[in-house]
């Protein structure tokens, strides 16, 4: 049962974050298009790309997509306690040793 409930835990977290991932990253393009009036850089490794905008893109996505993916996986875990009656198997804490 366990196993079971791991792979669920798995597969929904993994939606969530690819979900939060894609919305993020289309809210981030249309953010950089409206401050700096241009695409962002599609390649932020090109030598082409001005160095600051491309650590600039590189901080702002960076930053922007792992707290999408991070708030994503913490609505899915309430959602997963207040379905299953427990936290998902990796976010569970050990039980006290002496318990």
């Amino acid at each position: 049962m366990a196993d079971d409930s791991s792979k669920v835990w798995s597969a929904f977290s993994l939606v969530a974050g690819l979900g939060a991932a894609a919305v993020a990253r289309k809210a981030l393009r249309g953010g950089w298009k409206a401050a700096t009036g241009k695409e962002p850089p599609a390649n932020p490794a090109d030598p082409d790309v001005d160095v600051w905008e491309a650590v600039a893109w590189a901080a702002a996505s960076g930053t922007l997509i792992a707290l999408a993916k991070m708030a994503a996986t913490r609505r899915a875990a309430t959602y997963y306690l207040k379905s299953t009656g427990e936290l998902p198997p990796p976010l569970r804490k050990d039980e006290p040793a002496n318990a």
